[in-house]
């Protein structure tokens, strides 16, 4: 940047990085930071000013500027008064702030006519990065193809789902184990690549920073910030008033943020497009009383366009519970309980009619009333299906499934809808009570000297054990280290994060620990699916916590038999638990459904004390029946259209495809390896498709930094998702990313000089590469529409056009000394301006062409959205007013920045034809 005491408010400035925001103003200048504001793309950006990516507006006389207004005036003289500038063109002052917010400032021509060329090799390099760039950005899979993540088509059709929406606002309710997390990462990873979500809010219980940190670092390479007290006191320090402006991707304890009424003001006034909240059900309500961390989410989601609520236990607080999470998502819906309760006892006679449609049964005349009293048009739909069109059935199942209400909030799939689950296997272990003791006297100790035998018979295995708390956690520990010496870890709340996080590692790694004792901390949001022995040292009341235990290793990645072993004392509470939960539930060996309502109807678990055989037998009895008639209601009602409206196996298949062929495209993997070699990375080629990365001989700092020993990559998805050492590399990722943008935001390659010895004529071609760019806010995505597109001419030295003829390749070409027809005044001052003008004007035809079939493309997709919409809002309530105006308002606001595109050269290049 320039003196810094020449910056003023009111300056035009350009950034270097991302030119495609068109002009903007300068607005602050204070605390060693800058403030501009780019009016074409809406878009506010802050810098440090001694490493500010932007430069200086200064037109000198002889150029041309654009007003406001669109008028084209000639500069003949620039006068600065108080650091801003004036142009004076014919007579007129125009000052600075007049010039045009779209005026591009990319001028290859320019070099072109100082003779300050680059090599061929170049050239080609940016070309190619323009035609890569643009399919890119209008692809309808970028920001899922970076993921270490295989490609499971319920996560794909949900993250398609959701990511599409134009307010995506969901419950993400899988069930234990099928990838809620990357569910919600592959939308955010969507939403931020696209521009979509760029400050992001991720909210998780403190036990779950760091692996959510290293999660979302390993698996899709975003570098969040984590935020305590510690953070925003120095981030303070240096000047910031509000700590959570400083990053952009902030991970944080919704507990500490809730309780601490500062920082929860400072993060609500932040301003975020994307919050995320894990663990949801642990946020309590009720009509009469809010928890803090629920205020704080309700506040939070108050403000911002984009949230996802992650649970796996939805209902583990009752229908109340449920209610307090869809409230959050939609308080405008969801704003009386007893109405909420009364549409649920209409599902299951909905779910009837689906399933009777997807047998292809034949339909009622109860489900004729059904579906005629939902729409009008269902009865139209339906007298087609009887007269023969098939078709129809389909039709019909949509529009049945929209008139879902809660499945436009939530999304859930269960184990039953899915397959390839590995076998949960029960090992019950009674334990005699020593004799002339009681039930619980020395439990502890005669449950150790059992486990040691598990030990020793699992030799090699990898053991994890959960109980209820901390105390009992080191007790465990304690008596086995007296007994036994093994690699043994802890995890517990009494442990800071970093020590919880060293233990997990340790047992993950093959020659760590053998065993891993937990507390019940240990049981919601850890992965240990690389161990297949869990030991329940107690069990818990609940079954949903049950599950949750059961899920840190039957989870998808698990590759064989679980076993799960429960030691309980003969005579022990613990005795009537394990076969309540075995012989009533099958809770150990299958995924339970419906567990609140379970629990409800029996009144809680059995009593601790006075449950002998007879009462026991009875009660499990009732409990089997109870679970049976629970899972077969479920089955046909809420869960069921909750399975149905969250699968759409056609989509994701479609999605997966084309990741997959962008995976396999070897022609891509070419082409990053040049561009990283023109960088100066020293590349060495490993396996099959691998590499190691050395920093070598970089030719800029902006590169992303390498460590020392270099970087090991693969665009092998399945190698990189077996290898935790390797960095998998795809259009998605910062690396790619970056490359490109420092290719094509530089001068880089815009300007080539090339002989072609052996022409069949002899002549000079100019061939120009412009591209038609729309300047829009971010978050209207408009590159899906129209991406930057390259258009490509070529004239000979009379200006006729020569487009049509075979592009020259590189190997026909060689570098020359383009001097020599600068020499030439001819050609400098008329043929060379008579030729680029001839280009710009066979452009400007195709751009035409381009901006008309975007604009069209809008208006198709975004209609048949809207239309569908306002069709959803005659069958479901849960469709509001506001989402419909929302998409209108983008409609218009897309089919105008697309009208407004503008053209810029980008690439152009002379070709001498000698003979």
């Amino acid at each position: 940047m320039t003196d810094h005491s020449k910056i003023v408010p009111g300056q035009r400035w350009v950034s270097e990085t991302e030119p495609e925001l068109g002009l903007g103003i300068m607005l602050k200048v204070e605390f060693k930071r800058v403030e501009v504001l780019f009016p074409a793309a809406a878009e506010r950006r802050q810098y440090a000013i001694e490493s500010a990516p932007i430069r200086r507006v200064a037109l000198k006389p002889g150029e041309n500027l654009e007003t406001h207004g669109g008028e084209v005036m000639r500069v003949d003289e620039v006068l600065e008064i108080d650091h801003l500038l004036v142009y004076l063109c014919a007579g007129q002052e125009v000052e600075e702030a007049r010039l045009s917010d779209h005026m591009s400032f990319s001028r290859p021509e320019d070099r072109l006519l100082s003779g300050r060329v680059d090599d061929l090799v170049t050239y080609d390099l940016r070309v190619e990065a323009l035609r890569r760039q643009c399919a890119i950005q209008q692809s309808p899979v970028r920001g899922f193809v970076g993921g270490r993540v295989d490609l499971i088509p319920h996560q794909m059709s949900i993250a398609g789902e959701v990511s599409s929406r134009l307010r995506p606002r969901v419950l993400l309710a899988d069930e234990v184990g099928l990838g809620k997390t990357i569910e919600a990462c592959l939308i955010m990873q969507r939403l931020h690549l696209t521009g979509r979500a760029e400050r992001i809010l991720i909210l998780v219980p403190e036990p779950l920073l760091h692996q959510w940190f290293v999660e979302l670092l390993r698996r899709f390479n975003l570098l969040f910030s984590l935020f305590d007290e510690e953070r925003c006191r120095a981030i303070e320090a240096g000047g910031e008033e509000n700590p959570f402006l400083d990053s952009q991707l902030v991970l944080s304890d919704v507990g500490f943020l809730s309780g601490n009424e500062r920082r929860r003001n400072q993060v609500i006034s932040a301003g975020w497009d994307l919050l995320i909240v894990d663990e949801a059900h642990h946020l309590q309500w009720s009509p009469q009383k809010a928890s803090p961390q629920y205020a704080l989410v309700e506040s939070l989601a108050r403000k911002t366009e984009g949230l996802m609520l992650l649970t796996a236990t939805p209902r583990q607080l009752g229908a109340e519970g449920h209610f307090a999470r869809l409230r959050l998502l939609d308080p405008d819906r969801y704003t009386d309980l007893d109405s909420f309760q009364s549409d649920a006892e209409h599902y299951e006679h909905l779910a009837d009619a689906l399933g009777r449609l997807l047998e292809r049964e034949p339909l009622s005349k109860e489900d004729r009333e059904l579906f005629v009293s939902r729409s009008e048009r269902m009865h139209d739909h339906c007298l087609a299906l009887d007269s023969g069109d098939e078709s129809a059935r389909g039709v019909l199942i949509r529009e049945l499934l929209d008139t879902f209400g809660t499945g436009r909030v939530m999304l859930r799939n269960t184990r039953s809808a899915l397959s390839g689950f590995p076998e949960r296997r029960a090992h019950l272990i009674p334990l005699s009570v020593p004799s002339g003791e009681e039930a619980g006297d020395g439990s502890v100790e005669v449950k150790v000297q059992w486990l040691l035998s598990l030990i020793q018979s699992q030799e090699g295995k990898k053991i994890l054990l959960i109980c209820r708390t901390r105390e009992l956690s080191e007790q465990i520990s304690s008596c086995l280290q007296e007994r036994i010496n093994i690699p043994c870890a802890h995890f517990h709340e009494g442990m800071s994060l970093l020590q919880r996080d060293r233990s997990a590692a340790y047992f993950a790694e093959d020659d760590g620990a053998r065993i891993l004792i937990c507390s019940e901390i240990g049981s919601e949001g850890r992965n240990f699916q690389f161990a297949h022995h869990l030991v329940l040292f107690d069990l818990p009341d609940d079954p949903e916590l049950l599950e949750q235990r059961i899920g840190r290793l039957d989870r998808i990645g698990q590759t064989e038999t679980i076993h799960i072993h429960v030691p309980y004392l003969e005579g022990s509470h613990g005795e009537v638990l394990a076969r309540w939960y075995h012989e009533g539930l099958n809770a150990f060996e299958q995924s339970m459904h419906g567990a609140t309502e379970i629990m409800r109807e029996l009144g809680g678990p059995p009593p601790e004390r006075g449950m002998h055989e007879p009462s026991l037998h009875a009660f499990i009895e009732v409990s089997r029946q109870c679970r049976q008639r629970v899972a077969e209601r479920l089955h046909r009602g809420y869960d069921r259209l909750l399975e149905m409206n969250s699968s759409r196996p056609e989509k994701a298949e479609s999605m997966i495809e084309s990741i997959k062929t962008m995976d396999a495209d070897q022609s891509s993997e070419a082409f990053l390896i040049r561009l990283w070699d023109y960088f100066g990375l020293h590349i060495e080629e490993l396996v099959d498709r691998s590499y190691l990365l050395l920093p070598g001989h970089l030719i800029t700092d902006a590169f992303p930094a390498l460590p020392d020993e270099g970087l090991n990559v693969t665009f092998d998805r399945n190698r990189a998702l077996s290898r935790e050492d390797t960095s998998f590399m795809s259009w998605d990722h910062p690396m790619v990313r970056t490359a490109m943008d420092l290719l094509l935001t530089s001068e880089a390659g815009n300007a080539a000089f090339a002989v072609w010895e052996g022409a069949p004529a002899k002549g000079i071609l100019l061939e120009v590469h412009a591209v038609v760019e729309c300047l829009a806010p971010a978050s209207l995505h408009s590159d899906r529409f129209l991406p930057v597109t390259p258009l490509r001419v070529q004239v000979d030295h009379t200006g006729a056009d020569r487009s049509a003829d075979t592009p020259l390749r590189a190997g026909v070409l060689r570098s020359g000394n383009m001097h020599q027809l600068l020499s030439q005044e001819a050609f400098r001052r008329k043929i060379l301006p008579m030729m680029l003008y001839s280009c710009h004007r066979l452009v400007q035809g195709q751009m035409e062409s381009v901006v008309e079939q975007a604009r069209s493309l809008a208006d198709r997709v975004l209609g048949e959205e809207l239309d569908r919409l306002i069709a959803l809002k005659e069958i479901n309530d849960h469709v509001g007013q506001e989402e419909i105006v929302a998409m209108q308002n983008q409609q218009d606001a897309l089919r105008q920045v697309i009208s407004k595109a503008r053209l810029r050269m980008d690439a152009v290049r002379v070709v001498w034809c000698q003979p």
